[in-house]
């Protein structure tokens, strides 16, 4: 029996080795400032690296928005996270929502963003830490700081030109402009747009799909791909040699050759 982590702000649910964090701070639309949504999501990830069973993450919003980002009263009264002189202010941004990224840059398991509603400044920036997102038709994309005179903060500016390349992502930046679905698809910044009640259903099978391989291979596969980003060939091939070595002596892997070889039979 999986014992799941107590959290303050979000839910989280596992079906067989899928787990679900579902942002449930819809009375701020889900702000990731001014509420315990950042511990949340790291104890989210602690809990699913130390959970060998899990084979996919999925994120999600509860109510109209995915994420809000930061809580805009608050940095209009200068309070919560934004209060304080540029020395609080800079340890409450390393020691709160930068805690987010390098959370996420540590799961171990594929995350899929089903992007529910708008998903804005550090809300955008949420889901281009995922590795895959789907997006609802009701779902809107900004990287907004510039917009209200700052800059993103919890290192949106280092996932978003990643994605879509760096041209694409300083024209979103500069100008703040938010965009829709569509455009999001366009841009591929998403995989694919579904009709709002297909965003979970679609969700879950791709999640499935993805947790249906050896998971031990599955988590090894997603260390290499973030580790491919900052790595020299040379290197990499070295550490892809060694995961390949483990894997070669796991038994999922030795059955699913064997269920292949039965396919092929047939």
């Amino acid at each position: 029996m999986i014992t799941l982590p107590q959290l303050t702000d979000a839910e989280l649910s596992l079906s067989d080795n899928v787990a679900t964090l579902t942002l449930n701070r819809h009375d701020v639309r889900n702000a990731l400032t001014s509420t315990a949504l950042i511990e949340d999501i790291c104890l989210t990830a602690n809990w699913i690296n130390q959970t060998q069973s899990i084979a996919v993450l999925v994120i999600t919003g509860a109510g109209s928005a995915f994420s809000a980002g930061g809580n805009v009263k608050d940095m209009a009264n200068r309070a919560g996270d934004f209060g304080g002189d540029v020395k609080t202010l800079m340890d409450k941004y390393r020691h709160g929502i930068q805690k987010i990224p390098l959370a996420m840059q540590s799961i171990e398991v594929p995350v899929i963003a089903a992007v529910n509603g708008p998903a804005i400044g550090a809300g955008f920036d949420l889901a281009n830490m995922c590795d895959i997102r789907i997006a609802s038709e009701k779902a809107k994309f900004g990287e907004t700081f510039s917009s209200l005179g700052l800059i993103p903060g919890d290192g949106g500016a280092w996932f978003l030109q990643r994605i879509i390349g760096y041209q694409q992502a300083a024209e979103l930046t500069f100008t703040g402009r938010v965009i829709d679905a569509q455009e999001a698809l366009t841009l591929g910044v998403v995989l694919k747009v579904v009709e709002a009640d297909q965003l979970m259903a679609e969700s879950y099978d791709l999640a499935k799909q993805i947790a249906s391989n050896p998971i031990a291979a599955m988590r090894m596969t997603k260390r290499l791909m973030k580790m491919a980003q900052r790595t020299e060939l040379p290197d990499f091939l070295s550490m892809c040699a060694a995961f390949q070595g483990m894997c070669h002596h796991d038994e999922d892997h030795m059955k699913a050759v064997e269920a292949m070889l039965a396919k092929m039979s047939k």
